[in-house]
């Protein structure tokens, strides 16, 4: 990196021409390693060209027809993402991805000779936890989710000609909104599964943090078990907030004296008063509906008492409730038993794809939105208004998908 640069600030100039004053350059042959600390990801086959100019900045660029990666290594935190994107001969369009999958500049299109720049906060994490022991993460996470947990703060460009100048990178201390729930909710590893954790980064602007720690298969207890609940409690603090969604598995668990009104509404007001010890602000989020419709075209209730145990500990503990149960019986049934198969993975009642993720992710905002919930303020600016009876078209969604990589990179290697 250029003399004077930090981890905690970073500044990179892409392409062949003058390099900005204060910035290290990255060429098509910067191929991420440890020791140097940055990079593009194997596999990103760039073009970096000079177009010349006065501007260093924008006078060079790295871009390339397919997605590619870039990747700095950072200690865990919030790190804020400054990206200009631009061409002097041709027009760009980008979609930005960070860490695994998680939606953070939905489209920016420039044309010929004009630049734009968009900021952005990603959350870098790692296992260990500061008060002790670290998180029992699954084989999956240690291999085909390990950019979730890596040393490193990584970039996905894609888009129909992902361009990119400069990125700066700086460590920031603003409020963090951890997400802790399961496969609905969690950032998945690869296409078509996607869900509406990955897709709600998009919708908040750079004064806040989003850190989603679900997973895949956990239920309260499993959580629990794996310190995942540990691990937020470790890095919240006053003024953040936890976004909890269970049930999925919940309901699934088996013994005696379990179930939704005992066990599992126990279980979720423990997660709610310890994020309050921590002056952590709790938002409970009922379970999200499966595609699972009677003979008339309504959706029937495929969880049992696990939502209303989520909405009366909500209640009872005076907790803000998004009633995603209920919006998701409207999205679906809005759609119809055919149509809403587009909102999820093929021939899968349970997860969703991109189409679906977002909706679902609307269907959270509007919620915030409506109830005039306190982190609306770090929404971005004119989000347009969304009823959920009311879904965008399946057909109108361009979202590009993610590289599928067949490798496997187990975590720390």
């Amino acid at each position: 990196m250029a003399s004077g640069q930090s981890r905690q600030s970073m500044k990179f100039d892409f392409g062949s021409g003058k390099v900005a004053s204060g910035y290290t350059q990255v060429l098509r042959d910067s191929i991420y390693d440890k020791e140097k600390g940055f990079g593009f990801e194997p596999g990103a086959n760039v073009t970096c060209p000079d177009r010349g100019g006065k501007n260093d900045l924008r006078s060079d660029l790295c871009t390339c027809d397919k997605p590619f990666y870039f990747s700095v290594a950072v200690p865990e935190g919030n790190y804020r993402v400054t990206v200009t994107f631009g061409d002097r001969q041709a027009a760009t369009a980008t979609v930005v991805k960070a860490e695994l999958r998680r939606l953070m500049v939905e489209n920016v299109e420039t044309t010929k000779g004009k630049f734009a720049t968009r900021t952005f906060v990603v959350n870098v994490r790692t296992p260990q936890i500061s008060t002790g022991g670290e998180v029992k993460l699954k084989d999956r996470e240690r291999t085909t989710e390990w950019r979730a947990w890596d040393e490193k703060l990584t970039l996905e460009f894609n888009g129909l000609r992902p361009t990119i100048n400069s990125i700066e990178i700086e460590k920031v201390d603003v409020p963090t909104i951890f997400l802790l729930g399961d496969s609905t909710v969690c950032d998945q590893p690869s296409e078509p599964y996607a869900s509406w954790g990955q897709m709600l980064t998009r919708f908040f602007g750079p004064g806040v943090a989003i850190a989603n720690h679900a997973e895949s298969g956990e239920s309260l207890r499993s959580s629990l078990g794996a310190k995942r609940l540990d691990k937020v409690l470790s890095l919240m603090k006053p003024g953040d907030y936890l976004l909890i969604q269970y049930g999925h598995n919940d309901e699934k668990e088996k013994g005696k004296g379990i179930g939704a009104f005992s066990t599992f509404k126990s279980d979720l007001k423990h997660f709610v008063e310890e994020a309050r010890k921590k002056g952590g602000i709790p938002v409970l989020i009922t379970p999200v509906q499966r595609r699972t419709f009677d003979a008339s075209g309504k959706i029937t209730n495929s969880h049992g008492d696990y939502p209303e145990a989520v909405r009366q500990a909500a209640k009872e503990d005076g907790v803000s409730l998004i009633d995603l149960n209920a919006m998701s019986k409207d999205l679906y049934e809005a759609l119809g038993p055919e149509r809403s198969g587009l909102l999820f993975k093929p021939g899968d009642g349970t997860h969703h794809n991109n189409y679906g993720s977002y909706e679902l992710a609307k269907c959270i905002v509007a919620a915030i939105e409506k109830q005039k919930l306190p982190l609306g303020k770090y929404l971005i600016k004119d989000l347009p208004t969304f009823d959920p009876k009311h879904p965008d078209t399946p057909e109108n969604f361009k979202l590009p998908a993610s590289p599928t990589s067949t490798t496997v990179k187990p975590l720390g290697s």
